[in-house]
């Protein structure tokens, strides 16, 4: 009993780090865009949080942890339904390290991170009653049925099984996800890209001559603080996902993620100052936000050296990431795409290269992992995303998104006293 009690309260700490993360993701985002639409971003993120988890206790925690399903599509049935004795007591032996309550409200603070992925990269021309039925759509239906497939016991998780003549397992590999590069950031940055692809670019970031405008952010130091506070949370999103309080795995995955985040930012700053001819901090902040999503597959995988090298790498990948984006004229105000998708990417398939399971075999499984997942949330964004483009319209007009979203979309102003022209 004492040994679940430290347990649980690890996880319930855990649970609040990431809730934290919330916060993290709201500063980062008002600060990389304008004043105009603070209000809308932030209303945008209060409502994930709070629908997301109310989503999650509805129908998501049942279809990502149906319990005996095919594989693929499975449901336990609406709300929460907690295991009890004999007796009528919550069933403490539910889990060795937490109880049913903890496993649903830590899962449920990941579930709409999804979400919140996607409100940064659509900032500022988005349509909010749309975003939201997007929202509902992709977090309570998308995101859980693709946990199904590794955390909930899917075929990702079952995948290369092998059996004896008794049917019973004697090697289990399979695709290898620790805390959600792929499950959680991916997801949100399939859905990011489809959708940043069919509202467009924000009016004035690309000239007629293809050259690319920079859009200012009008809180940098707001968006230093998201980042750090990110930073923050992740002790609780990989911390969390060792699913215990067990002294050796957690402290080796907070190291490996804390020193993934500080290579992350150092290689993303050394690589846009050649490239940009500045101190860019910018690329800093999100080199730094890439190692933590690079190194979340694997943190408890890893030496130290592997976190740095995968880190590096990432911010590496963030500077590039971005200049392909841009050259493709997909305009992501605050980097989402290079940092949860590529990066996301990316840290999946250092899984099969670093670490405790690196090996091909391991590769590929980790290859049809990200490919499994893509089919996924391309397919799901998209048939949610274009369907609200040809009914109720997806982008504000042209003089709204002159104007600011705030005024329009919600009567209200962030900064009352202190107006720029932003235009």
């Amino acid at each position: 009993m004492e040994s679940l009690t430290i347990n649980n309260v690890w996880m319930m700490i855990c649970t609040g780090l990431v809730f934290f993360m919330h916060l993290g993701f709201a500063f980062l985002e008002i600060g990389l865009t304008r004043q105009k639409n603070s209000i809308n971003v932030l209303f945008k993120n209060i409502f994930i949080i709070t629908v997301g988890l109310l989503l999650y206790y509805i129908v998501g925690f049942n279809l990502m942890y149906p319990g005996e399903f095919n594989g693929i599509l499975g449901f336990g049935g609406f709300g929460l339904d907690a295991p009890l004795t004999d007796t009528g007591a919550l069933d403490l032996n539910y889990n060795n390290g937490y109880t049913y309550w903890t496993d649903f409200l830590f899962q449920g603070m990941f579930a709409a991170t999804a979400a919140t992925i996607v409100s940064g990269a659509v900032a500022e021309r988005v349509k909010i009653g749309p975003f939201m039925i997007f929202v509902i759509l992709y977090v309570g239906i998308v995101y859980p049925i693709g946990g199904s497939w590794k955390w909930g016991g899917g075929f990702l998780h079952t995948l290369g099984n092998e059996y004896n003549s008794a049917n019973e397992l004697i090697k289990a590999a399979g695709f290898y996800d620790f805390a959600g590069s792929t499950l959680v950031h991916s997801v949100g940055g399939w859905a990011a890209i489809v959708a940043v692809w069919l509202l467009g670019a924000r009016i004035g970031k690309f000239n007629k001559d293809g050259k690319v405008a920079v859009i200012l952010g009008h809180n940098i130091p707001i968006a230093t603080a998201g980042v750090l506070i990110l930073w923050l949370g992740w002790f609780g999103f990989n911390g969390g996902s060792v699913l215990s309080a067990d002294p050796g795995a957690t402290s080796l995955t907070l190291v490996t993620t804390s020193l993934a985040a500080a290579s992350g930012g150092v290689g993303a700053f050394i690589v846009s100052t050649f490239y940009h001819k500045n101190y860019d901090l910018t690329m800093f902040l999100n080199g730094i936000l890439g190692g933590l999503v690079g190194i979340t597959a694997g943190a408890d995988q890893m030496s130290p050296n592997d976190a740095i090298i995968i880190g590096l790498i990432a911010g590496i990948i963030i500077v590039i990431g971005v200049a392909i984006i841009d050259k493709f004229k997909l305009d992501d105000p605050v980097g989402a795409i290079a940092v949860h998708l590529l990066c996301g990417i990316w840290g999946t398939l250092a899984v099969g290269i670093f670490g405790n399971l690196a090996g091909w075999t391991q590769f590929i499984y980790q290859l049809i992992g990200v490919g499994a997942y893509a089919l996924l949330c391309i397919s799901g964004s998209f048939i949610i995303l274009f369907t609200l483009k040809k009914t109720l319209g997806i982008r504000v007009s042209e003089t709204e998104e002159m104007e600011g979203l705030d005024g329009y979309e919600h009567g209200m102003d962030a900064y009352p006293d202190f107006r720029l022209n932003e235009h």
